[in-house]
């Protein structure tokens, strides 16, 4: 397996579908093998459902629906487990990520990084969230050493070999730049687009998100 991409999903189900599509439409021009796997973080708003139309279409999608909401460090842990590719991605289910940014990552990782995490430089947000991120972001990375922008971005690219090692719970998810920087690997970040969230999207602040 070349390539697989987890998506954690917390009552996203008008989202599942088009970011299906979206993810569809990049990876048609790679003549790589992939799989697509979903993790239903305990939505009740019917995401596993739509979720489940896309497995019974699609052989490499898979779909997988935790009893309740345990946090995205959690859903990620076990979309790891599961993942069989050499590059794994990881990308919200919101929307406000762009599929279109996946070859940048892909050029990254295979210019030697193992690690590579997205920076929204531009962010859509509202200004209590931005300048939230920057303080988080800042002490972040006078601490551990490793200067990155975006720490908390959800849009990553990781060589396989990091994941065996890598175990999150808790809020851990927000840090796996720094666990797999302490454990010896590279780890780079490439600029990308962030979007809006549209109108009717649920929000991941009801979740651990």
């Amino acid at each position: 397996m070349d390539i697989s991409i987890i998506i954690p999903a917390y009552n996203e189900k008008q989202n599942i579908k088009i970011l299906y599509q979206k993810i569809l439409k990049v990876l048609a021009s790679y003549k790589k093998d992939y799989e697509i796997i979903f993790i239903d973080d305990g939505s009740t708003d019917g995401t596993f459902e739509a979720i489940d139309e896309l497995c019974n279409l699609d052989k490499k999608v898979k779909g997988i629906q935790l009893r309740r909401n345990f946090g995205k460090s959690v859903a990620l842990n076990i979309g790891f487990k599961e993942s069989q590719g050499d590059i794994v991605f990881t990308i919200d289910a919101d929307l406000q990520d762009d599929p279109e940014e996946i070859p940048k990552f892909i050029e990254k990782i295979e210019e030697g990084w193992d690690m590579v995490s997205g920076w929204k430089q531009k962010r859509k947000d509202s200004i209590e969230k931005r300048l939230a991120s920057k303080l988080f972001n800042k002490v972040v990375s006078k601490a551990s050493g490793l200067k990155l922008h975006d720490f908390n971005c959800g849009f990553k690219a990781y060589r396989k070999e990091l994941l065996r090692v890598v175990n999150i719970y808790g809020e851990l998810h927000r840090f796996i730049p720094i666990i797999a920087h302490s454990y010896g690997f590279k780890v780079s970040e490439i600029s990308i687009k962030h979007h809006k969230r549209q109108s009717g999207q649920s929000k991941f602040g009801t979740s651990r998100y």
